[in-house]
């Protein structure tokens, strides 16, 4: 028949592309082992002075140039993500990182740190937001990952007052859809759920469906939605909220889909490493100031960002710590600190604060 011979030869083309293709990222790949005996090469005998096989910035550019210049008909994250992971297998061939991130393991941190370095990147999972920090400034993980922001329950507090107090930099961001699920171990039926675990801000965002749909269940807060969906695997009765990852470490069933309350509810994680990040043409900026005690003094550490046009993507506040009624800010703008408007600004700030920190330029998101 026609169909057959037509569906045979486009099958024959496929199997042709798929030989081109693979060549290909072995040639790619090849090309890293070049890149990393290059950079070997340029530090040897210099044992204080580290090797970075991972650029931010550079990934960034890669991945931004990949979406302006994609023909379609894949849409351009479809294609970013699988570029993505082109770039972190070949990265692991020239060393594979080592990333720590809040766990345990099925968190949504942990997806956010597959999302940003890759299936190929060893996970660290810790038991606390310091502890990622720790991680990191000890070198036993080359960077970390941590939750700090939410569109619906606002700023992780835990994250901006670790940074207070560590030498770490912000080097890169992700931004995660956070979509729900009712998961349960396989010997739970509908019927039996008596509780439902998740972490707080989790129970929260799903605040409506439950009241609706599990009234008389006992809703049980945790550390982590991966803590949550543990309790389900191994406790009858018990349901967790969590997301698809859970399902991949755990043996759970999906007992309902997406009952978070809002569909645009997104997190957005911060990455954490050692050094700062060249610019990447489309950059982000943090710092953290403590500004005088007196009238205006927020609007006096605003205007200068003002009168120069940048804008502001977000600002936030937290108590000092060390005197009572006194606070620091985190402010997030566009722009990067190698940028001569930004550093005037920050020349500007510093004459005017008790404090300012820069935590770090790093690109905006590119997926």
């Amino acid at each position: 028949m026609a169909t057959d011979e037509e569906l045979a030869a486009i099958r024959a083309r496929i199997d042709a592309i798929d030989s081109q293709l693979m060549n290909l990222i072995s040639d790619r790949a090849r090309c890293a082992q070049e890149v990393a005996t290059i950079k070997l090469a340029a530090v040897q005998g210099q044992h204080d002075e580290p090797v970075l096989f991972y650029r931010p910035e550079r990934e960034a550019q890669i991945l931004r140039a990949i979406q302006d210049r994609n023909p379609g008909p894949l849409p351009d994250d479809y294609l970013a993500r699988i570029f993505r992971e082109i770039m972190s297998s070949c990265l692991a061939l020239e060393q594979p990182l080592a990333v720590a991130f809040l766990g345990p393991l099925g968190t949504y941190t942990q997806a956010a740190a597959r999302k940003h370095f890759g299936q190929s990147a060893l996970p660290h999972a810790q038991a606390s937001i310091q502890a990622v920090f720790r991680e990191v400034e000890e070198r036993r993980c080359d960077f970390g990952v941590v939750p700090v922001e939410n569109s619906t329950e606002g700023m992780v507090g835990q994250t901006l007052d670790c940074f207070l107090e560590s030498p770490l930099h912000i080097v890169g961001e992700v931004e995660l859809p956070v979509v729900h699920h009712l998961f349960v171990g396989k010997d739970t039926p509908d019927a039996e759920i008596t509780k439902v675990c998740g972490h707080p801000q989790a129970l929260g965002q799903c605040r409506a469906w439950l009241d609706t749909h599990l009234p008389q269940a006992v809703l049980e807060q945790v550390a982590s939605n991966g803590e949550a969906a543990r309790r389900a695997q191994d406790e009858l009765g018990v349901a967790a909220i969590a997301g698809d990852i859970a399902a991949e470490t755990y043996a759970l069933e999906k007992r309902e889909a997406a009952i978070q309350d809002y569909a645009s509810n997104t997190t957005r994680f911060l990455i954490l490493g050692r050094d700062y990040v060249p610019p990447s043409g489309h950059d982000k900026t943090s710092v953290m100031i403590a500004s005088r005690n007196r009238p205006g003094a927020l609007l006096s550490l605003l205007r200068p960002f003002e009168e120069a046009g940048i804008s502001l993507t977000r600002i936030d506040s937290r108590p000092s710590k060390t005197e009572k009624w006194t606070y620091v800010f985190y402010i997030e703008f566009e722009g990067h600190l190698e940028d001569d408007t930004v550093d005037r600004i920050m020349t500007e700030l510093e004459e005017q604060s008790i404090m300012l920190k820069r935590l770090g330029s790093y690109p905006c998101a590119p997926l």
